[in-house]
């Protein structure tokens, strides 16, 4: 895919269903994307609930997705956005979690080429010597992207969408949660591509200091952090209010991050 002009309109897509999230992470993250992307773009919150919404957040319907029956996770509900059509949406789109901090320039994820870009799960965590028991498991497991922030053009991947609703028991079956299948779909059809490790970082991993360090430093971004995303525990919220300790990790001042989110 070439990259967007910088003048080109871009979409930004999150998803809000249910009481985990209340509408000022939507809003909040509205605002951290329209101080760090200054190209032409739409804001879009697909959700079932509009209250408390931004007039600057443009309210969607949820896509139609019917997830199986007995499912726990709802996440899967996020594979609704490979459908071939989404509302009246066209071309490229970032996707956002809601649980993540935007705290620099996002104009290179849209110039980094690439027909399908997103996190590498891998990437986000401390390493895991004891998956290497199982070496194909491993592999895969390190192939897998995590689904907090990918970009894509609307329609060109819809046959994840379209693997899932044929056959929804054997994507349940065969994979854990849904960005273990989304990835394996991607793969399958050569476009599992990943972006830079350091733009997207995980707080507990990247931003707090290890074991003892944590007690002699605040937390703290890396360089080139572009998104701080809580993959795990604990949550921003937690962390927000003071919480989040374990006996081995201090999380410290997080002023930085409060800043970011709130501002």
């Amino acid at each position: 895919m070439d990259s967007p002009r910088s003048h080109d309109l871009v979409n930004i897509v999150c998803m809000k269903w249910g009481t985990l999230y209340g509408p000022e992470y939507v809003n909040n993250l509205r605002r951290g994307v329209a101080r760090n992307l200054h190209r032409p773009h739409r804001f879009v919150c697909f959700t079932d609930d509009t209250s408390g919404l931004d007039a600057s957040v443009e309210a969607l319907p949820l896509p139609e997705f019917e997830l199986l029956e007995g499912t726990g996770d709802r996440r899967w509900r996020k594979l609704s956005l490979f459908r071939k059509e989404l509302a009246d949406l066209k071309g490229t789109t970032l996707f956002l979690d809601l649980d993540l901090v935007v705290i620099d320039d996002l104009e290179p994820f849209f110039q980094l080429p690439g027909e399908f870009l997103i996190i590498r799960d891998d990437d986000l965590f401390r390493s895991k010597p004891l998956r290497r028991v199982n070496p194909k498991r491993d592999r895969f497991l390190h192939s897998v992207g995590n689904s907090s922030v990918f970009r894509y053009e609307i329609g060109a991947a819809s046959y994840i969408y379209d693997a899932y609703v044929a056959d929804p028991q054997s994507a349940h079956a065969n994979y854990e949660i849904s960005q273990q299948f989304q990835s394996a779909q991607l793969a399958l059809h050569g476009q599992l591509q990943y972006w830079p490790k350091e733009w997207c970082v995980s707080f507990k991993n990247a931003c707090v200091p290890r074991y003892l360090k944590s007690y002699l430093q605040d937390s703290r971004p890396p360089a080139g952090a572009k998104i701080v995303v809580f993959a795990g525990s604990p949550k921003m919220s937690e962390v927000l209010e003071g919480g989040g300790q374990k006996w081995y990790r201090r999380i410290g001042n997080v002023d930085w991050l409060r800043e970011e989110w709130c501002k």
